[in-house]
This record gives structure tokens, sequence and C-alpha cells, in this order.
């Protein structure tokens, strides 16, 4: 069941995001794996702000997806799916739930940005009706996103931005 999350998930929201990075140490993507879960502050951020869901397996979330609203569309911020129940669809039913918010919020559509090379990032999110943006394409706002990723370290591999 996919629902807002709740105060009380958030731990096991980072918990979701260490296990969701795990599969790019095979792909050579070490740091990737290694990185920081988002803090519990910036978890409670879009959480208080309605834009944090969880997939409940019955026993607690097992997905998760953030989203903000950037230049008129709702921006995937992240989407992870614990490994153990990959493969099911629940990414692909968080990323329809939040369609369905943006359309009743009045949004032109949704944006990600995401790994261009990873089976499970830019293909995957093709398979969906994501379409890659050329750099003319870009807004302000999704410059400033795609900012915020190269100063984190994130374009070590090469990355893009869709649209759906």
């Amino acid at each position: 069941m996919i629902r807002l999350a709740a105060p009380e998930d958030l731990p096991a929201l980072q918990d979701i995001e260490c296990a969701a990075g795990e599969p790019f140490r095979a792909l050579g993507m070490a740091a990737i794996a290694d990185d920081d879960p988002p803090s519990i502050e910036d978890l409670a951020s879009f959480r208080n702000a309605g834009r944090a869901w969880v997939y409940d397996a019955g026993d607690g979330p097992v997905a998760y997806l953030l989203a903000e609203v950037v230049d008129g569309h709702g921006h995937i911020e992240q989407v992870s799916v614990h490994p153990d129940h990959a493969r099911r669809g629940l990414g692909r039913r968080l990323i329809e739930h939040v369609a369905e918010w943006a359309a009743r919020e009045g949004l032109a559509g949704l944006t990600l940005t995401t790994y261009a090379e990873v089976p499970w990032n830019a293909p995957y999110y093709a398979r969906l009706g994501f379409e890659i943006l050329g750099e003319e394409a870009l807004t302000e706002g999704l410059r400033a996103v795609r900012a915020r990723e190269i100063a984190r370290g994130l374009d070590a591999w090469p990355r893009v931005t869709m649209r759906r």
C-alpha cells in the first residue's frame, strides 16, 4: 500500500537507501553504494511538505519516493526500493502515484535526474515513458538540481535529466 511517510518511517527510509545503494558496488560505483542516506532532517522536510511516500508491505516501508516541485513539474528527487523487494513493480507504482499527485497539483509532468548507463536507472525510466532532455531544454530549476549533483560528485558517471 502506498501512503504518505510517517515520522516513525524515516529511519527505515535511511535503511532502504543504504540497501538500495549496494547493487551499485557491482557496477564499479562504490562511492554511490557508500554515500550517506538522506538525513532524518532532510527526510522530515519532504514528509512535512507532504511529498514523501512509502510503499508499506504490511510491516513497514520497503520502498519510498521523495518529490519536489521544480519549474512547474513534479521532480522525483529520490525513489528507492529495498533489494529484497525489487522487481515487483514497487518503484513503478510509486512513480505512477506521484504522477497522479502532480496532475492533481496542476503540474505539467514529472522530471528526474539519473545515471545514464545503470540498467535500473535511465533505461528503466525510459520504459516508463521518460525522455532524456538535452542541455538546451533544461530549465533554471533543473540546472540548479544538476549543479547540486555535480557539487556532490555524482557526475563521476554519466547522468541525464529526463521528463515525462
